[in-house]
């Protein structure tokens, strides 16, 4: 080791009094030397500081190939690897954002907050990506860009990515289909996108994902109750329920409580007008999700109300088939309620009650434009 860094100084101290060409010539022996040596992480270290000055001595041609000699070059000293990462020009910065593995995600990170779009768009071609790095990919990028991280099968995505790129996807047809197409894509982000998307979007997605095609037919739209006739059994059980659960929404005293007792009881009509006040959804939508095998749905409302999984796990018991949950299913849906996020949750719950005061807009116009209709032809009579 100190016979290498004697070495190394040395090389350093003549360097510093050469001349371009030989500053050169010893850029690409001290490269090669390292490149077929085997040293220690403080050698590696010492390397890097070496050529680090070097590469600022040449030019950007001579950068750019130093950079795809070490983008792929396993032991390449981190130091060296960084500054040609955040290098200005592309041709430099290119092949490291791309190819390197020393890069950890948080100097990627710092890399799409700070450089240009030529950089990102290396950046969402790297063979993995992980989540941190993805979420800055998409809120940053450009069209490019999110395209182009949205069909690396490589790249992982947060609840938030998802969320995001689907915004960005309205009106992007081609965005829309790419991430319609990945298989890591959540359910009930995977609807949101469909009831947004155009129908030669949902056309080419149904031919390319047949096993999809039930959740394609049935957009968010359909589950925000859009094309359902207003939900309302005729029992008058019923209708006592509803009065009995609207009077305590009325005076405040509808709660987690109060749905939990419902839940343990089987009142189940009771539980779907609950619902249905808290999140403020029509009632088929709860029924839906109650009775839904995928459970999603109930777990997402859940959460968003911020239920305990006591709670919760009373509503899957309510709503699953003779009110009976195998263990290893019961364990599987309470580690999937961990996971979810309160805000993205919710973030999910609004789309819902969005798309459902589009849709009562869209019927007061309707009716509207057809009172107006109705009165014309009585005048013109």
């Amino acid at each position: 080791m100190g016979e290498v860094k004697s070495f190394l100084r040395d090389l350093d101290e003549a360097v510093s009094r050469g001349t371009p060409e030989s500053r050169a010539r010893a850029l690409w022996h001290t490269t090669d030397l390292m490149v077929a040596g085997r040293y220690s992480d403080d050698e590696i270290w010492t390397f890097g500081e070496v050529i680090g000055r070097l590469a600022d001595e040449i030019e950007v041609t001579a950068r750019a190939q130093l950079a795809k000699r070490l983008a792929r070059f396993e032991d390449a000293p981190v130091n060296i690897i960084h500054k040609l990462a955040f290098d200005d020009s592309i041709e430099v910065a290119g092949p490291i954002l791309q190819q390197s593995g020393r890069l950890e995600p948080y100097a990627l990170v710092a890399n799409v907050c700070t450089k240009s779009q030529s950089h990102l768009l290396a950046i969402s071609k790297r063979a993995t990506l992980d989540e941190s790095v993805t979420d800055v990919l998409v809120t940053r990028g450009d069209p490019e860009v999110v395209t182009s991280v949205a069909t690396n099968n490589g790249a992982q995505f947060s609840e938030f990515g998802f969320l995001h790129m689907v915004q960005r996807a309205e009106g992007d047809n081609i965005l829309a289909e790419h991430l319609g197409l990945r298989k890591d894509i959540p359910r009930y982000i995977f609807q949101q996108l469909i009831a947004k998307a155009s129908d030669d979007v949902k056309q080419r997605l149904q031919e390319e994902r047949p096993e999809m095609g039930e959740h394609i037919q049935t957009t968010v739209t359909d589950v925000a109750g859009v094309l359902q006739s207003k939900f309302g059994p005729v029992s008058r059980s019923y209708f006592v329920a509803k009065r009995v659960v609207a009077t305590q929404h009325r005076e405040g005293n509808l709660n987690e409580n109060s749905i939990s007792v419902y839940a343990r009881t089987h009142k189940r009509e009771e539980v779907t007008i609950g619902l249905s006040l808290l999140c403020g959804l029509p009632a088929d939508v709860i029924e839906r999700a109650l009775q839904d095998k995928n459970r999603e749905t109930l777990l997402i409302l859940a959460k968003a109300l911020d239920f305990s999984w006591a709670t919760t796990m009373a509503l899957l018991f309510l709503g699953a088939k003779d009110h009976r949950i195998t263990a290893k299913e019961l364990y599987d849906l309470e580690r999937e309620f961990g996971c979810l996020n309160i805000e993205t949750s919710r973030s999910v719950l609004e789309f819902y009650q969005s798309r459902k005061n589009i849709d009562k807009n869209i019927d007061k116009n309707a009716a509207a434009d057809a009172a107006s209709k109705r009165q014309a032809v009585r005048a013109a009579s």
